[in-house]
């Protein structure tokens, strides 16, 4: 069973007392659906009243239409400039991968060794080390400032990389950007995830991360329109793509200062009647019962202690290596493959074309069902199945090795940004999503160093480490995923024959801070 299956109004009020939600029978008499377990119920007929429905209807009475209306200003609110915001983090982040075949590896030297693969790999170490302080800074600060601040640095220092003349210049100035973007990802999935139902959140988390898709076929169709720049007041193809894109970034991001939102009790586009409904919202799917606002040495234990948050994480750095490969070898393999490089950056943009819609379709079958766990699995399927052709591809045309990519790609993608959605599903309360969120990307981002260092020179064309490793990779999220899922199944059997109801005897405030370790909580599979 998944997702948020309430006990009685009147047992929570007696067991929780203060942590109790709030009383959502006082909701306007119209228009109203009854909402039970996060479904749609049956709507009482126009004649009758909120003052007649039962105690534990009247618990879960939300103004239907005013609630669509709200869910449409949130989304046309809050996600469009994130949506940018990422984007051009993923952009400015992989477009070493475009500026190494127009250029830049010969310029720098590159070739040597493994060059290439150190340049890539320290990124992640401060983008890792930083993911998790920086959600304990945002949670303090106000979103749109800090979000903004990050981005205006990263895109300064993407210019700044149009101008370096050594390979130790571009190791230091990779460095730096991987600490102003370390807190995004995080960052952004934090926030998101406090204005939304869980079972709303996966299409939306999905269509967030069509970003990176678009990013990537953005990146290959400029690059190749940034190639006719080359010579043009003296500076490299490779060096016009590092200043034009970090420009429109640093641009962007003082726009963004004005349009990412804040917190729901903060953010000035909500009226107070709406914030009102959102909180109700909120309560209906758990959020007033499974708080963790205190940061305390409960919460400490509760956190590190979760073994959901480490398998989530797992399941992340698993399936991540595909997406990270893809992105930073693509127009190196395709290039491989026989095309010319500007051929090859335009072959990028159909593979992530396909991604994008094969993610957003299994989002919205797994919000339907309220389901990930098998649509991580069937992702993994279809990039063994592409990894399975190109390990094997001696004898293969080019358009079957260009197939391959198609599947290793969209397997990828669709799992990806479903690890994502589904730790945060199964997280609740403040403290408990700031630091979840951000081990899972801290853990998964181990995905980058090894995604980063698999595909060798010396392996050209056929990269049979970077495909095999990149393999086992995806069964170790897959392995996960499936443990992660069990887990889950038997913790929801456990609270519903009333295992956990122990916790309701702890003192008043820890009772309060438990989080989704409230016995009241059920969790998505």
């Amino acid at each position: 069973m998944s997702g948020f299956l309430s006990m009685r109004a009147g047992d929570y009020m007696a067991a929780l007392g203060p942590c109790a939600g709030p009383d959502v029978s006082a909701v306007p008499h119209r228009h109203t659906e009854v909402i039970n377990n996060g479904e749609k119920g049956s709507t009482p007929s126009p004649s009758s009243s909120v003052d007649d429905a039962a105690p534990d209807e009247q618990f879960h009475l939300v103004d239907a239409v005013a609630e669509r209306r709200l869910l449409r200003k949130i989304d046309l609110t809050v996600y469009p400039i994130l949506f940018i915001v990422y984007m051009m983090s993923f952009l400015d982040r992989i477009n070493i991968s475009n500026a190494k075949i127009q250029g830049m590896a010969k310029d720098l030297d590159l070739l040597v060794g493994n060059r290439f693969n150190i340049a890539l790999f320290i990124y992640f170490i401060p983008y890792i080390l930083l993911e998790i302080p920086s959600n304990m800074i945002i949670h303090k600060v106000r979103p749109s400032w800090y979000l903004a601040g990050l981005m205006a640095c990263w895109g300064i220092i993407n210019m700044c990389m149009g101008f370096v003349q050594s390979y130790q210049g571009l190791i230091v100035l990779r460095f730096f950007l991987g600490a102003f973007e370390a807190g995004v990802m995080p960052g952004i999935i934090y926030l998101t995830s406090m204005y939304y139902k869980r079972h709303e959140f996966q299409t939306r988390m999905s269509f967030f991360f069509c970003s990176t898709l678009i990013g990537g076929a953005f990146g290959g169709l400029f690059a190749y329109a940034i190639a006719h720049l080359g010579g043009s007041h003296g500076l490299a193809a490779w060096r016009w793509i590092y200043i034009i894109e970090g420009a429109i970034t640093a641009g962007i991001a003082i726009l963004a200062s004005f349009l990412i939102v804040d917190w729901p009790e903060q953010c000035s586009f909500l009226t107070a009647s709406e914030k009102d409904l959102l909180r109700r919202r909120l309560a209906d799917d758990g959020a007033d019962e499974a708080r963790m606002d205190t940061l305390n040495a409960q919460s400490y234990r509760l956190i590190l202690r979760d073994w959901k948050i480490w398998l989530g994480s797992l399941v992340y750095m698993g399936v991540g290596v595909t997406g990270y490969a893809t992105t930073f070898f693509l127009p190196t393999i395709l290039h491989e493959f026989g095309w010319q490089a500007a051929d090859a950056q335009m072959r990028t943009i159909p593979v992530y074309v396909v991604s994008a819609a094969g993610m957003l379709l299994a989002a919205w079958l797994s919000d339907r069902l309220a389901h990930r766990a098998g649509f991580i699995l069937g992702g993994c399927a279809v990039a063994t199945a592409g990894y399975a052709m190109l390990l094997a591809q001696d004898g293969l045309s080019r358009d079957a090795k260009f197939a391959a990519v198609f599947l290793v790609s969209l397997g990828g993608y669709v799992a990806t940004p479903m690890a994502l959605a589904w730790l945060a599903n199964n997280l609740s309360g403040h403290w408990k999503r700031a630091f979840g969120s951000a081990t899972q990307v801290t853990v998964g981002n181990v995905a980058g160093i090894v995604a980063s260092n698999i595909f060798l020179q010396a392996e050209s064309p056929r990269y049979r480490t970077g495909y095999g490793v990149a393999l086992g990779m995806t069964w170790v999220g897959a392995l996960a995923t499936a443990v992660l899922a069990v887990g889950l199944w038997l913790e929801n059997r456990k609270r519903e024959r009333g295992g956990r109801d122990d916790r309701l005897l702890l003192p008043e405030e820890e009772v309060c801070n438990l989080g989704d370790d409230h016995p009241s909580f059920r969790f998505t599979l």
